[in-house]
C-alpha cells in the first residue's frame, strides 16, 4: 500500500546511465561505486524514466558527501525535485529484486503522479529501498 513523503529540497546527484534496462543496471551501480566507497551517510539512488521512444533509461546515482568527490569524474548531474511523492518501502529487496518493478507498477497506476516525473529508487540501506514517484503540483 502506498504512502506519502515530502522531499523538502531538491537533491543534486551524480549519475551513470546504464547501457540498457534492465540488463545494464547492475553494471551502472558497480561503475558508480568504483568512484566512491560505500558510506552509510551517503544517499544512493536509481532513477528511471522512458525516453521519447518508450525505452526505459536508467541511471545509478549518488549524492556527494564532500564537494568534488563525484563531480571530478565528469559524471552526469541530475536533480531529484523537491515535492510530494507517493512511495512503497521494500525490506530486503535483494531477496526478490522483482518486487521493485511490482512496486513501481502499482505506483504508476496512481492518477495523481507527475507525468513528467521519474521513478526513484532511494536506497535507505544496503537491504531496504524506497520506490517513489513525484506527485503533480
Amino acid at each position: 500500500m502506498p504512502n506519502y513523503y515530502t522531499l523538502e529540497k531538491d537533491l543534486h546527484v551524480f549519475c551513470i546511465t546504464a547501457s540498457s534496462f534492465p540488463n545494464g543496471v547492475l553494471a551502472a551501480h558497480q561503475q558508480l561505486h568504483s568512484y566512491i566507497e560505500y558510506d552509510v551517510k551517503r544517499n544512493y539512488f536509481g532513477i528511471s524514466a522512458p525516453d521519447k521512444t518508450g525505452t526505459v533509461i536508467y541511471k545509478s546515482a549518488a549524492e556527494e558527501l564532500k564537494k568534488g568527490e563525484l563531480s571530478k569524474h565528469q559524471l552526469e548531474e541530475f536533480i531529484i525535485k523537491q515535492g510530494n511523492y507517493i512511495y512503497i518501502d521494500i525490506k530486503d529487496f535483494m531477496k526478490d529484486v522483482n518486487t521493485i518493478g511490482k512496486a513501481f507498477n502499482e505506483l504508476i497506476s496512481d492518477p495523481s503522479i507527475d507525468p513528467q516525473g521519474c521513478c526513484v529508487e532511494w536506497y535507505l540501506s544496503q537491504n531496504d529501498v524506497r520506490c517513489m514517484i513525484r506527485l503533480n503540483g
